[in-house]
């Protein structure tokens, strides 16, 4: 009976669960930017060489 109140009693699991769940939420966020972050790029580039090729046809 004692061995289950120590089990009961033992929060490390706990801790750690929570800190490997703060980081996957923190993994999520950081890929969901950096993912917005170069679709936003790659239309800016997009952009650009679109305006240089029209400038180019231009001349």
């Amino acid at each position: 009976m004692k061995l289950f109140r120590d089990l009961l009693a033992n929060n490390e699991g706990a801790t750690a669960i929570e800190y490997g769940l703060i980081a996957a939420l923190v993994a999520v966020a950081a890929i969901g930017a950096m993912t917005s972050l170069g679709n936003s790029l790659s239309n800016t580039f997009t952009d650009v060489s679109n305006d240089m090729d029209t400038a180019d046809q231009a001349n």
